[in-house]
């Protein structure tokens, strides 16, 4: 191994270290105060839209974890010329790990609530890479030239009647590389149980025992049941489990708030500020309702959209008991980390069934979805209206404050556009001659479905069969039946929403408020 190489991965080995651990010492600290979580959510905080819209259509709801390995690859290769300037000067390896240091804790310093000891993770982390980092380098020396061998494991002084044989003989540099590498191998270990083991303690810590012993509330109105046929064979699921929710936000880790200590604060342009504990809110007449939700970064035909069984407290009456003042047209809602998003409060007082909720899908919520407590709004794009771990609701101005997307140039208020997508067959899909069954599903939440049509190339729009659905505020599934011929064929499909509007053809991006166009796909069919 070439010294230089050994170096360069000393670096790295240092580098993991740092980070493993202080995953560990975050456990105390927070989570969001280790290095690697504290730079990303910077990175997310500070993003311009267009990079950011360009991770969501490549990577979808993985957009996270492909942030946090590309962190990890540049920290790597970061790493690795540390450790390569750490052999040539000792002082340019130190002065590298307090650059890592510096940035850590400016990061951890700008997180919400950050305490006063956010710093403290990156700096363990940091005094341990510079230890783990000299040890290493003082095993990565140079080879010792061959003519001064050391005999090892010799019997005796020289070879003689009944004497062993003499042992192969190895050079100091042989048996330090193989100490090298097995430091190497160790220091590798502990990073990865020490990181993983302090994500773990993280989240065992904060909220998954006490998300168990949750016993959701009984509802005062139960959901209406599901009518038969709102499944269309080859759609996806007209219910999305927990598990395949589409999940975007902010969060690179999601928070880990305990119930015991939650509280909701509705403060601001309001008659009678209220605070609200876990308990309390239990308490409350809840009710169970389906809903659609949608995130606006979906581009025309794409998947980040979910249909999920809500339990909650309809969040009009909380307001209602706040009494919002004249002019204040704009309900803040703020997560745990901080983020902020505003929804008209005309609209969550209309009588829709906007709910503050506690379960998704007869289970608590799971933590990825917002638990304990989050905002479901039908009708409006999820970046104005659906806050996941919530702790606080100010009556406000649109005038007075824009929520975390606006200044980064998204619209400030979002109603869902009426939007439909083929499911079946696939884009690119065969076919043979004959009856093909096109499917998918259509959505104007709030507004509901009331047409569906599907193109074939360029004939005349025919209109699909409607699945039943259970409300307006849900998707509904469709199917039409394709009497298909050979060769390829272009399939369009449009929707008509209850007011009457048909969603519009000409195409748009997801900013500043949603994409919109007709889904397309090709089929051939041979």
């Amino acid at each position: 191994m070439k010294l230089s190489v050994g170096a360069g991965l000393a670096g790295v080995a240092a580098a993991a270290v740092a980070v493993g651990v202080s995953e560990v010492v975050a456990v105390a600290s927070g989570p969001l105060t280790a290095p690697l979580p504290a730079v990303g959510g910077v990175v997310i905080d500070n993003v311009p839209g267009p990079v950011k819209d360009f991770g969501v259509s490549v990577f979808g709801v993985h957009d996270k974890t492909a942030l946090i390995v590309g962190t990890g690859v540049l920290l790597a290769i970061y790493a690795y010329g540390v450790g390569v300037a750490a052999l040539r000067s000792w002082r340019l390896g130190l002065a590298g790990i307090g650059l890592f240091a510096v940035i850590g804790v400016a990061a951890a310093q700008t997180r919400h609530d950050a305490g006063v000891f956010a710093w403290l993770p990156t700096v363990v982390g940091a005094a341990l890479a510079v230890w783990v980092l000299r040890l290493l380098l003082d095993r990565a020396g140079e080879p010792v030239p061959a003519q001064t061998p050391v005999l090892v494991g010799a019997g005796g002084p020289g070879p003689g009647p009944g004497a062993p044989p003499p042992a192969a003989p190895v050079t100091p540099y042989v048996e330090d590389r193989r100490y090298f590498l097995k430091l190497l191998g160790i220091a590798f270990g502990a990073a990865a149980a020490t990181g993983f083991g302090g994500r773990w303690l993280a989240s065992r810590r904060a909220v998954t025992a006490a998300r168990n012993d949750v016993v959701l509330p009984t509802p005062r109105q139960t959901a209406p049941p599901l009518p038969a046929g709102v499944q269309v064979p080859g759609v996806t699921p007209y219910i999305s489990p927990n598990k395949d929710f589409y999940r975007i936000d902010t969060a690179l880790i999601p928070p880990q708030v305990d119930p015991s200590t939650w509280q909701l604060r509705i403060h601001g342009m309001v008659r009678n500020p209220i605070t609200i504990t876990w308990a309390q809110l239990l308490q409350r007449p809840m009710i169970e309702r389906y809903v659609t939700l949608a995130c606006v970064s979906n581009e025309v035909g794409g998947d980040l959209i979910g249909n999920a069984l809500w339990l909650g407290t309809p969040i009009r009456e909380l307001l209602e008991e706040a009494g919002p003042l004249p002019g204040a047209d704009q309900v803040v809602q703020r997560a745990v980390d901080g983020w902020t998003c505003g929804s008209p409060t005309s609209v969550l007082m209309d009588g829709r069934d906007a709910l503050l909720a506690v379960g998704m899908n007869g289970e608590p919520l799971p933590v990825d979805h917002g638990f304990p407590v989050r905002m479901v709004v039908p009708g409006l794009y999820g970046y104005v209206s659906a806050c996941k771990w919530i702790t606080e609701i100010e009556l406000s101005r649109f005038s007075d404050f824009d929520a975390y997307w606006v200044p980064r140039g998204w619209s400030q208020q979002a109603p869902i556009k009426t939007e439909s997508r083929i499911d079946t067959p696939r884009d690119g899909a065969s076919r043979k001659p004959g009856r093909v069954v096109v499917g998918g599903v259509a959505w104007a939440q709030h507004r509901g479905i009331d047409k569906v049509e599907v193109q074939v190339d360029d004939q005349p729009w025919a209109t699909a069969t409607l699945a039943a659905t259970v409300s307006s505020d849900t998707w509904r599934e469709w199917s039409f039946e394709w009497p298909a011929t050979a060769g390829e064929h272009r399939l369009r499909v449009r929707a008509t929403d209850g007011s009457g509007a048909t969603q519009t053809s000409t195409p748009a991006p997801p900013a500043p408020d949603g994409a919109s166009g007709w889904h397309t796909i090709k089929v051939q069919v041979e």
